[in-house]
Formats: C-alpha cells, structure tokens, sequence
C-alpha cells in the first residue's frame, strides 16, 4: 500500500512516542512537547515542538533526533523540526497517561 499523508502523519506520531526527553522518563509526544505534525502533499513532515525550558540539555540533539526518526519513515520525502517556546511548555499539555506515569495523579 503506497503511504499516503494520514498514514505518514500517524506513523510519525507512533515513532514520537518512541522518543524520550532524558531528563523525564517519558515519550516527547505525550510529555506534550510536540505541538503540530502535519503532512504536505509531497509527504513531507513538518512537525512544530518545544523543549521543557529554554535551557533544556538537548535542545541541540533533540530536533536532530526528531528530524533522522522521521526520515526513517518509508514514504517520507524530507522532514522538519521547528522549535518554539510560544507558548511555553506547562505541565498541563502532558497527557492523561504521562501524568499517572508521573504520579501527578
């Protein structure tokens, strides 16, 4: 089946959950850390994130990370990573799920 943008889309959400802020021993995607994905025609990947603060020890290597796990995606034509710290990350935007593995509930 030829990848199309709702499959890649989910995909790259799937492969999300597979990465994890190492400060907080859980995934970006449900810590609330990624913001917008969204998939052009072309399949390409754009995805719109933050960091836990603007000091954050990975903001270098994160959105490498991010970028290399997408491109691994078969289909995916090119993929970007913008950080944003508008707004700035809270602990709200975790998931349900994040906050239990946390103890915040």
């Amino acid at each position: 089946m030829k990848p199309n943008k709702e499959t890649i889309k989910s995909a790259v959400i799937d492969r999300l959950k597979n990465i994890y802020d190492p400060e907080i021993p859980v995934n970006i995607y449900d810590l609330g850390l990624v913001y917008k994905v969204e998939v052009d025609d072309s399949l390409k990947v754009f995805v719109e994130m933050t960091l836990t603060a603007p000091n954050c020890p990975v903001a270098d290597s994160l959105p490498i990370e991010v970028r290399s796990n997408i491109l691994m995606i078969e289909g995916v034509s090119d993929a970007q990573v913008d950080i944003t710290f508008d707004p700035p990350w809270t602990m709200d935007m975790m998931s349900e799920e994040a906050k239990l593995e946390l103890g915040f509930l």
